[in-house]
């Protein structure tokens, strides 16, 4: 028996309401490009409308115009989408707040996740968003992945409760030394003066 191994996330489909609500929020608060638009193959009374998050990857909903933006709570048990997180650069994170309130869009304010800050409001129909700015650079050749396991791992070894800056720093060195060679046979921290 082998896995069917994964590559990424090819796109995330939400159910929307009408076409133009669709296109204000994820365009014009956003900022994702409209990049694509058809009927909805598999039911002809909805159209379905494609947006590029930044990465080339797609977010698309399926819009109805019969359906209205009434913003209520999704559903929360199990099996349930709880949020839909999206990155944003510390630039653009320390701008969110002033952003959210000038158009009245209620938000939690900033919150410290030790390895990234985190914004969250709701979407004109109720559900969670979260705009997420991580605190490092992955080194060259990495990925964010690569960095939280370590700093998972340094984490769970030193008996911390969540992972902080402390173990995201002591991982991207960890990952340097793995992955970038030296000519040096004692590559231990130094004290020159």
């Amino acid at each position: 028996m082998q896995k069917i191994q994964t590559q990424g996330v090819h796109h995330i489909t939400i159910i929307g309401a009408d076409r133009q609500t669709s296109i204000d929020f994820w365009e014009g608060v956003l900022g994702m490009p409209f990049i694509f638009d058809q009927p909805n193959l598999d039911d002809p009374n909805e159209g379905h409308v494609y947006f590029d998050p930044g990465d080339g990857r797609l977010i698309t909903v399926f819009t109805d115009e019969k359906r209205t933006a009434k913003k209520q709570r999704p559903p929360q048990d199990a099996g349930h989408l709880h949020h839909l997180a999206l990155t944003v650069s510390l630039a653009t994170f320390a701008q969110t707040v002033e952003r959210l309130d000038e158009r009245g869009i209620t938000h939690s304010g900033p919150k410290d996740r030790g390895f990234m800050d985190s914004i969250y409001f709701r979407d004109p129909l109720g559900m969670l968003i979260e705009l997420a700015a991580y605190r490092f650079d992955p080194p060259f050749g990495c990925s964010h992945a690569d960095v939280l396991i370590e700093a998972h791992r340094l984490r769970t070894a030193r008996g911390d409760h969540h992972i902080n800056q402390i173990h995201v720093a002591d991982a991207i060195e960890l990952l340097c030394q793995q992955r970038q060679q030296s000519l040096s046979d004692d590559r231990t921290p130094k004290n020159p003066y």
